[in-house]
């Protein structure tokens, strides 16, 4: 049931729906119920009811927050129609959830968190958007994913037993294939619980002071990974520089999906934006070859609400081959299974081509410096220069990037 002040309050937003859901996924919680929380408000926006998980207290399988909500509403409604409403709701729904919301006739639902195992809204099945039923009901996805994928992390992260578990459809390169690497200090570092990872790792170098003047977001080419940076890692940080290479999701020591249709240049992206979000990234410069220059040169258009702001430079870096390291280059790939990013790359670089005018529109404003240069990666002594040569070029940066 809703709480009695439930008539008086207002939606005044998605965001403001969803964290009215997260007070709801809170308490669930609280209760030692899994913390998903709904909200439903009217057409005004009035919030007519709430709901949070209960199946445990309530000894009831459909004991869901988007159920308990929908019933809460119905009651109060008189009518088991809620033409005109929206639901908020923490998670992404379960197909049990989102036939109830069909039935419904709810107008639109806005949730957090995806639910890669589970979800009905798009990640698994698609019922909200299904065609060949009867009714469809709009989605607005992500809404504080962050926050709602990290409420439900706290409290299942407890009760796991292995911190970093690999799923049944990706890979792992044992860590083995890794252990003679030439110029290669770093220690592994990975990530696995940004919101469209999914619960893949990912494997990143994060080194240097987090209040460097400067800061640098190394994407790598393909069938390349970060250990293609290893010598302007090491002459960046030298200089007193914050430097992040990730591993892109099918690369390097990060976690592989068996298949290539997994790989998307719209979902790399988003995985990288989510990491910046993490690693709290500012004044940074973004370099790329290759693949990676294509990423580096359209992840900013994508959102350029946030990431013009975040990202104040450009460099552009024509590597070449590095015959000398081809078996390092391949230690990630010991057969064909781990290969499924490589055979994904030819397409992710033609999706990337639609991309690039918005991308050169933004770079080409003048108010961001880019810098295109030719360097043999393979070489210390040329990355050290092209190490001077950049930090100097992109110096200028302002602590408030342009928005």
């Amino acid at each position: 049931m809703p709480p009695r002040d439930a008539p008086n309050m207002t939606v005044s937003g998605d965001v403001h729906g969803i964290r009215l859901a997260l007070e709801q996924a809170r308490a669930a919680a609280a209760k030692g119920e899994v913390p998903v929380g709904a909200v439903l408000a009217d057409a005004q926006g009035r919030v007519i009811a709430m709901g949070r998980n209960a199946p445990i207290a309530a000894r009831d399988p459909a004991a869901h927050a988007e159920i308990r909500a929908l019933r809460a509403a119905a009651r109060r409604l008189g009518n088991y129609r809620l033409d005109g409403c929206t639901l908020y709701v923490t998670l992404e729904p379960c197909a049990m959830c989102a036939g109830a919301v069909l039935h419904a006739r709810v107008r639109r639902v806005v949730y957090g968190a995806r639910d890669p195992k589970a979800g009905a809204a798009g990640s698994v099945l698609d019922v909200l958007g299904d065609a060949r039923l009867n009714h469809q009901t709009a989605v607005t996805p992500g809404v504080l994913a962050s926050e709602c994928g990290a409420l439900l992390r706290e409290f299942f992260r407890p009760r796991r037993s292995n911190a970093s578990p690999l799923r049944e459809d990706a890979l792992r390169t044992p860590d083995a294939a890794f252990a003679d690497l030439p110029d290669w200090p770093w220690p592994p570092q990975y990530l696995a619980d940004l919101p469209a990872l999914a619960g893949l790792r990912m494997h990143v170098i994060d080194t240097g002071p987090a209040a460097a003047p400067l800061a640098w977001l190394l994407l790598h080419d393909s069938p390349a990974w970060s250990w293609q940076f290893r010598h302007l890692i090491a002459a960046l940080a030298a200089a007193g520089q914050r430097v992040i290479a990730p591993d892109l999701i099918g690369f390097g020591r990060s976690d592989k999906p068996k298949r290539a249709a997994a790989h998307s240049l719209a979902w790399h992206a988003q995985t990288l934006r989510e990491l910046a979000d993490r690693l709290n990234l500012r004044r940074a410069v973004l370099a790329g070859c290759g693949l990676g220059g294509r990423l580096a040169q359209t992840l900013p258009v994508s959102a350029p609400e946030c990431d013009a702001r975040r990202y104040g430079g450009l460099l552009l870096i024509e590597a070449g081959h590095d015959g000398a390291s081809d078996a390092a280059h391949a230690a990630p790939f010991p057969d064909a299974g781990h290969r499924a990013a490589l055979r994904a790359a030819p397409r992710l670089w033609r999706e990337s081509q639609s991309a690039l005018d918005a991308a050169r529109a933004f770079w080409q404003d003048g108010a961001r410096p880019v810098l295109t240069q030719a360097c043999d990666l393979s070489s210390p002594a040329q990355a050290y220069a092209l190490a001077d040569a950049a930090s100097r070029y992109f110096a200028p940066i302002p602590s408030g990037t342009p928005s």
